[in-house]
């Protein structure tokens, strides 16, 4: 019967530990694009062209907090599915241990 085993346990701890972290870094600064942080203006994507074609210039800006908001929250969900994955390979080297062979 093959394995589902493909990370050993330090792997997979490590693995745990990154997707916790990514989580939390990445749902705060979602959260903080969402509310249009003034201190995150750097990270977002938007050229003078932009400002100077545009009708209603802060509602452009806006959309933009709002995509990178968007983006910051799909890398978290990526993160909890690495994470997922991770917390499988513990429990299964943990049965391992257990398995006479």
């Amino acid at each position: 019967m093959p394995s589902l085993l493909f990370c050993g346990p330090k792997l997979a701890a490590c693995g745990i530990v990154l997707s916790i972290w990514g989580i939390i870094m990445l749902a705060m600064l979602g959260i903080f694009f969402s509310a249009k942080s003034a201190v995150l203006i750097e990270d977002v994507p938007f050229t003078e062209e932009d400002i100077r074609n545009d009708k209603n210039p802060p509602q452009a800006i806006y959309s933009l907090y709002n995509q990178v908001a968007i983006n910051c929250f799909i890398a978290a969900a990526i993160y909890v599915g690495v994470g997922a994955i991770s917390l499988c390979q513990v429990r299964l080297n943990k049965r391992q241990e257990y398995m006479v062979t």
